[in-house]
């Protein structure tokens, strides 16, 4: 079954949703404020923080080559200080790359397609093989 690109497999919200959760608490902002923000249940936001930060070296070498897949000539790309936030930073990238290829997109869409709706999967994600 195909997933159109703004959700993620086994997730009720749409990414750009979860996208926002996960770049706020990058910035510092707690799960339960981050929840009532987004009207969602805390316990949600705080699995999608979780589960984001569990596969976030997996989330990082996936997004890093497709950065490069999409744009050869990238440089180098800078660790932001942490697993997070180096995947954070690397989904922004692979976006920006998209987009410069492609033209216009939600970046959290990008990332969906990119993943193949498995960003935050609940079992082994297929792009593990990319390890």
């Amino acid at each position: 079954m195909l997933l159109p690109d703004v959700c993620l497999a086994r997730r009720q919200d749409e990414v750009s949703v979860i996208g926002l959760a996960i770049m706020a608490s990058v910035a510092g902002e707690g799960y339960r404020r981050i929840a009532g923000r987004l009207g969602v249940p805390a316990d949600t936001v705080r699995g999608w923080l979780r589960r984001f930060r569990d596969r976030a070296e997996l989330i990082r070498v996936l997004f890093t080559r497709c950065a490069v897949v999409l744009d050869p000539c990238l440089g180098a790309v800078m660790p932001a200080g942490s697993g997070v936030g180096d995947a954070l930073e690397v989904i922004a990238i692979a976006g920006r790359a998209w987009v410069l290829r492609f033209g216009p997109a939600d970046p959290w869409s990008v990332a969906s397609r990119l993943s193949g709706g498995e960003l935050l999967a609940t079992r082994v994600p297929a792009y593990s093989w990319a390890m």
